[in-house]
């Protein structure tokens, strides 16, 4: 794998190939390489000129827009580190993310105002806020640095080991933690990324998830880096997809598995939506047997299914000619992969244990956490805490999370297969599976789902037998049907939230 582009020269290659190229699309703007690269000069200026100096943390609490994209940039140029923040945090969480992170100042769309009013940090932050509105409605602060006039001033390039993003983790087995990246390390995150998916002038990506998350990051920076168009999809319904497909023509599609699963269930999409594909790419979540089913028989295409984290960006894939349906793939360029018992020894091929990796794109720790840091790194490698194995061949195959694992009469259970057979039946949407506590079993399997739409809810022995039937003893023993799932803030079902909602239920149960 060659010496990746620096995040702060990101868009060189576009630059060099075709200056008036398109480099990125979106509902709203199409630019080229040169117009990118000027208005994000212009916004890193212009963030120097308020105040920050390089170094500084600036949040980002936005929704999908392609000036998110001239946002980061820009923060690479200027030597700024970007903080996103999920858009859909609660303010508490915000709190919690500016805390961390010590940020300066905070990029916000004029829809949070409400909840930027009610937060204590927001308050506090030294430079306060720079407002994003429309820029069909006009007046906020953003737009005026997207359009102010001269020159922009000289920038000095950031030194490879200066920090640029912090990344929060999606909070699942506690409070979210500052994963930070560097120049350096960024860069190889990206170079990764372009190698491993094959990215080159040809392509327009379109990452159908939000840019506040790794996938969509990594993604759509190694597209740039690698000189490839991108597309931005302000939302992951179908109207706002299928538009971007049938118009633009993208030859790569990447989403989270539960957003692809609703845009292959829109009534609106048809094989035709999805023939410019060379590659549609899920990764952040499980892919079920049932989703890859769908897609196959709507689209004529396999799902490449893929492995990531916010800590190292993108670990495995499969190549293009050798999907294998249930497997995250082999390991990416540049990738060491180690799957070890708790003992810390590799385990016989085939077998289940937690992956370790290494790479010139990990993460150089937690913002602010020497401890997480410590007790997460050993030697240059990364304890994922997920456990993995791989066949012969190397092909990887994800098993769960080692604290999400079920264990029921001394058996390790992974809530992802029953969830990938509940799925199977044609009245379920969505599930979810934990464990609660059982003084015989150790564990007992609680299955929580939601409906398709129009489906009346089958008896719980109906559902309970065809799990049993595929699955045998990994069956759950109790149904609960919820009108919504609940998901975390990085569009995965909220495994810990259900954990939460079924300890309470017992705990009522016993106090009656």
């Amino acid at each position: 794998m060659r010496q990746p582009a620096t995040p702060s020269d990101l868009l060189r290659a576009g630059l060099e190939r075709d200056p008036n190229g398109l480099a990125l699309v979106s509902a709203r703007a199409r630019l080229s390489w040169q117009a990118l690269e000027d208005v994000t000069e212009r916004v890193a200026s212009g963030y120097l000129e308020l105040g920050l100096e390089p170094g500084d943390r600036i949040a980002s609490l936005m929704p999908n827009r392609y000036e998110l994209i001239v946002h980061y940039l820009a923060c690479f140029k200027a030597g700024l580190v970007a903080t996103p923040l999920n858009y859909r945090y609660t303010v508490a969480e915000i709190d919690h993310a500016l805390g961390i992170s010590g940020a300066r100042m905070l990029l916000a769309h004029v829809e949070r105002d409400e909840d930027l009013a009610a937060s204590e940090r927001v308050a506090q932050l030294p430079l306060g806020t720079i407002g994003y509105r429309e820029a069909e409605h006009g007046g906020a602060a953003f737009q005026e640095l997207l359009e102010r006039g001269g020159p922009a001033r000289p920038l000095e390039p950031p030194e490879p080991t200066a920090p640029a993003v912090i990344f929060f983790t999606s909070g699942s087995t506690g409070p979210p933690k500052g994963v930070t990246h560097t120049q350096r390390t960024l860069g190889w995150m990206f170079a990764t990324a372009a190698a491993a998916l094959e990215f080159g002038p040809g392509d327009l990506v379109l990452a159908g998830s939000s840019l506040s998350h790794v996938g969509a990051f990594y993604v759509s920076f190694g597209a740039l880096s690698a000189g490839a168009g991108i597309a931005v999809a302000r939302t992951f319904d179908g109207d706002e997809l299928l538009a971007l497909l049938r118009d633009d023509r993208p030859t790569v599609l990447s989403m989270l598995p539960s957003a692809l699963f609703a845009l292959t269930r829109d009534h609106g999409a048809t094989q035709e939506d999805f023939s410019s594909l060379r590659l549609c790419r899920a990764a952040g979540d499980k892919v079920s047997a049932q989703l890859e089913r769908e897609f196959i028989a709507l689209s004529g295409t396999t799902i490449d299914e893929a492995y990531g984290l916010s800590e190292t960006g993108l670990v495995s894939v499969s190549p293009p000619a050798e999907i294998r349906i249930g497997s995250v793939g082999l390991a990416a360029p540049g990738v060491s992969l180690s799957i070890r018992d708790d003992l810390g020894a590799e385990v016989e091929v085939g077998g289940e244990g937690r992956a370790w990796i290494k790479t010139k794109g990990a993460c150089v720790g937690y913002w602010g956490d020497a401890a997480a840091t410590d007790a997460a790194f050993a030697d240059g490698w990364l304890d994922t805490g997920d456990v993995l194995r791989a066949d012969h061949d190397g092909f990887l195959y994800f098993t769960g999370r080692r604290k999400q694992i079920i264990v029921h009469d001394g058996s390790n259970i992974s809530p992802q297969e029953i969830e990938d057979v509940l799925l199977e039946h044609p009245s379920v949407d969505s599930v979810g599976v934990v464990g609660i506590h059982d003084e015989v079993h150790g564990e007992n399997v609680r299955a929580y789902i939601t409906l398709r739409e129009g489906c009346e809810r089958p008896p719980d022995v109906e559902l309970i037998r065809f799990a049993r039937a595929k699955i045998g003893y990994k069956a759950p023993e109790e149904i609960v049907v919820l009108d919504e799932m609940p998901s975390t803030a990085t569009g995965k079902v909220d495994r810990m939230g259900l954990k939460r909602m079924a300890e309470r239920s017992v705990h009522g149960l016993s106090r009656r």
